[in-house]
């Protein structure tokens, strides 16, 4: 799956490593920068990512899943109720009464 990464997160990310460098290496800074902006983006690239917008809206789906795996359930218990009195119900009139 491939995400692209918001700009200014990378620009903010890679700025603050070239800060980090020492100060002689000043005249470097903005090559530095932008080759940090690079690696980043290739890295983050290469992992299996997914926007944040994407995972809430996943997450969503998983909740109205569960909310409606949740509510089957709950009717699959109560026909099973209803069967299982059915059956015996049935078979009390089949069978004859003991005396």
């Amino acid at each position: 799956m491939s995400t692209s990464f918001d700009p200014r997160f990378l620009e903010d990310l890679a700025k603050r490593l070239s800060d980090s460098m020492p100060p002689q290496l000043a005249a470097l800074k903005a090559d530095v920068e932008a080759n940090f902006k690079s690696v980043l983006q290739a890295g983050l690239t290469k992992l299996d990512l997914v926007t944040r917008q994407e995972f809430d809206v996943q997450a969503g789906v998983l909740a109205r899943t569960r909310d409606k795996l949740t509510a089957l359930e709950a009717r699959l218990a109560a026909l099973e109720g209803e069967l299982s009195r059915f059956e015996r119900d049935a078979a009390e009139r089949v069978e004859p009464p003991s005396a």
